[in-house]
């Protein structure tokens, strides 16, 4: 039976979309992965999550990527969001798995097939855990590139959180289109920043 773990990463920032990655792993990966530390990415150093992502590939029989945009974030709201990019991750696998694993303890209602909630299923199930590794490295790789962008922002420090130097910044510059309006506090939405259409810019999924 083929098994797809799908977690997302970005929920709570202020800024960007919410990333989500799916993975299928080859029958033979738990013992290699187990054996490298593969768990909760959250618990994993930015060094650690890196060198454990070509280690991911080489073992997965199949992976997508899939986001959410602020755009729809502020549209339809941070739960539909993050459904729609985990349900775009599951599209992009090369066939429907048999099973998806979620985690947390929500349905993903938009996905017509079996699945099943997980909690903590970062940390309990190894498709989840490589799922959360490749979503979490996707959605910093692209923060990397934004910050270059957006130098004042300080994306590439806090990724889009609320941190005191985000907070600063929105106060200094005031928003761009690629924050979430509806996530920020009156004192935040004042200003008009610097749109991503005027700099040209597109959001995609990274390469492998």
């Amino acid at each position: 039976m083929t098994l797809a773990g799908v977690d997302e990463v970005g929920r709570g920032c202020l800024f960007g979309p919410v990333w989500a990655a799916a993975v299928v792993l080859q029958p033979q990966a738990s013992e290699c992965l187990t054996g490298l530390g593969v768990t909760d990415s959250k618990l994993l150093s930015p060094r650690r999550r890196a060198a454990l992502v070509p280690e991911i590939l080489v073992m997965a029989e199949a992976y997508g990527f899939g986001q959410g945009s602020a755009e729809e974030i502020d549209r339809l709201g941070i739960r539909v969001a993050t459904e729609l990019a985990m349900l775009r991750a599951l599209q992009r696998l090369p066939q429907p798995p048999a099973l998806v694993l979620v985690d947390g303890n929500l349905p993903l209602r938009p996905w017509p097939g079996p699945q099943q909630t997980l909690v903590r299923g970062d940390s309990l199930n190894l498709s989840i855990a490589c799922a959360s590794i490749l979503a979490k490295q996707g959605r910093d790789a692209l923060l990397e590139r934004l910050a270059r962008r957006w130098p004042a922002y300080g994306f590439d420090r806090h990724r889009g959180y609320g941190t005191r130097q985000h907070r600063q910044a929105l106060l200094a510059h005031g928003p761009t289109r690629l924050h979430r309006h509806s996530f920020l506090a009156p004192e935040f939405r004042g200003a008009v920043g610097t749109s991503a259409e005027s700099l040209g810019l597109t959001v995609g999924p990274p390469a492998p």
